[in-house]
């Protein structure tokens, strides 16, 4: 194999995956200096989520998204909404969007969303444009299990104790021996699923200390003065990933009795 030309393709798909999220910090940096002024009746972040749907409907226009997946990174979207309005609830607090906008629910603009969708645009399609493949994936219902568990985790943690160390242990029980597989000049490579969350978690990381630099959103501690995101925060992306990945899993694929996954037909075959 030649592995010049195996990185290169590595970084192109890599790249190509990453599109909706690449395309996003890129409008966060360009947008930073319109602050909260109005613009024709609309405020920064209304045109960060008309810019959002134009990245959207061009994908499925381009044939770089199928319907299939458009519906998976939608019901992300709604989930992280749903989560997005209790955390930035004034009693709770956790972050908070600073400026103003237009379309937004309660103290969530509308475009926040799309954060969380790119996410979900980014594992829906790496497992096609890899030819992705799972073994010794775990049962659906341990790993639905732990997804609920992580996303009930998130809110629930204010009122009861914070149980993530417990959701990491179980993480790595259930994963240990997982898998992924997926092809590069025409060479199969497979890496134990867990690290390979780990460096995405980090990947998100520096895209949240992009956006908060850029005042996308705030935590309590950058209102006065911006900072870097705190370690902390990379078990919260490593969960949040565990969720969408088994959503997608889920949705997109099939899993056999012996825990290898694959992709459905009709996404291997758009």
């Amino acid at each position: 194999m030649n592995y010049f030309k195996a990185l290169f393709e590595f970084l192109h798909k890599a790249a190509s995956a990453a599109l909706f999220g690449i395309l996003l910090l890129i409008a966060f940096m360009v947008t930073a200096r319109m602050g909260s002024q109005e613009f024709y009746g609309f405020f920064r972040y209304d045109y960060l989520l008309f810019y959002a749907l134009m990245i959207q409907v061009c994908l499925l226009y381009l044939k770089l998204e199928s319907w299939a997946e458009a519906k998976v990174i939608a019901l992300f979207h709604i989930m992280a909404m749903g989560m997005e309005i209790f955390l930035t609830h004034p009693q709770i607090a956790s972050w908070q969007y600073p400026q103003p906008a237009v379309f937004k629910i309660l103290t969530v603009p509308l475009f926040a969303g799309f954060m969380y969708s790119a996410v979900g645009s980014f594992f829906a399609r790496s497992l096609r444009l890899y030819q992705v493949s799972f073994f010794n994936l775990p049962r659906f219902g341990t790993m639905l299990g732990l997804a609920v568990l992580s996303y009930l985790n998130f809110m629930s943690k204010f009122f009861i104790p914070d149980f993530r160390n417990v959701l990491f242990i179980w993480s790595i029980v259930i994963f240990w021996k997982t898998k992924i597989c997926f092809k590069l000049q025409k060479h199969e490579v497979q890496l134990p699923v867990l690290p390979v969350l780990i460096v995405l978690a980090f990947i998100i990381w520096i895209a949240e200390n992009i956006s908060t630099f850029n005042k996308i959103w705030l935590y309590p501690s950058q209102v006065d003065a911006w900072h870097m995101v705190g370690w902390g925060k990379l078990g919260s992306w490593y969960l949040l990933l565990l969720l969408s990945l088994v959503l997608v899993l889920k949705i997109l694929g099939d899993r056999n009795k012996n825990g290898r996954w694959v992709l459905k037909n009709t996404i291997n075959n758009f």
